[in-house]
């Protein structure tokens, strides 16, 4: 009579081999996905800041509102009151920043002319020179190029010269430094240019200095 198999060995599992059977697919362990957090852009400008408190505030006011014991009336009433506020809060940031960036553009501005009128009162009295010797005719050669550029130069900056012979005499535009006996021009007028006058727009750099004509001794 044959052994009968031993029931424990019978009914205990075979070894799970913890090698890899060739050809199966390698085990790996399934981790979830992670998804970077996403940063949140905050805001720089003292503008921003307060709009976005406003932001805010309304949110925190909003959920604060959604009391159900507070009866449907009531909140709208306090929905309304709260938006009016807000909407006042945020006009007046708008109009506070409407006006900081006008007076930034201003500042510019200001700042631009300044360097501008830096530069003309250095380049007044090369124009002036240039000027002279193109009077006397003095200007030849490659240096009439050059006399050109400087011209052009300075009508680009908007610099400008006055003073001419029968201009009416204005103590804004004109040094009197001598006086001149003359028919030729009537009394009160420029009988002669001495030096010219510049201006950069409307701000006078450097008055004419002229002789003011005068009624001629009988």
């Amino acid at each position: 009579m044959g052994e009968q198999p031993n029931e424990t060995e019978a009914s205990q599992p075979a070894a799970v081999n913890d090698e890899q059977q060739p050809g199966a697919e390698p085990i790996t362990e399934q981790t979830a996905p992670t998804t970077a957090p996403t940063e949140s852009v905050e805001p720089t400008d003292e503008w921003s800041v307060a709009a976005q408190q406003l932001i805010d505030e309304a949110k925190a006011a909003l959920r604060e509102s959604d009391d159900t014991s507070i009866p449907p009336e009531q909140r709208i009433d306090q929905l309304e009151e709260l938006l009016a506020e807000r909407t006042d809060d945020l006009q007046r940031i708008q109009a506070e920043y409407v006006n900081y960036k006008r007076r930034v553009d201003r500042d510019r501005a200001v700042s631009k002319q300044q360097g501008v009128d830096s530069v003309v009162r250095e380049l007044v009295p090369i124009v002036d020179a240039v000027a002279a010797a193109a009077e006397h005719e003095e200007i030849t050669g490659g240096f009439k190029a050059v006399a050109a550029e400087i011209d052009k130069l300075a009508a680009k900056l908007g610099l400008t010269s006055f003073g001419a012979p029968g201009d009416e005499f204005d103590p804004n535009l004109h040094e009197a430094l001598l006086q001149i006996p003359t028919a030729d021009y009537p009394p009160m007028a420029v009988a002669q240019v001495i030096q010219r006058g510049y201006q950069l727009g409307s701000v006078v750099l450097r008055p004419a200095r002229v002789a003011v004509a005068v009624e001629p001794a009988e």
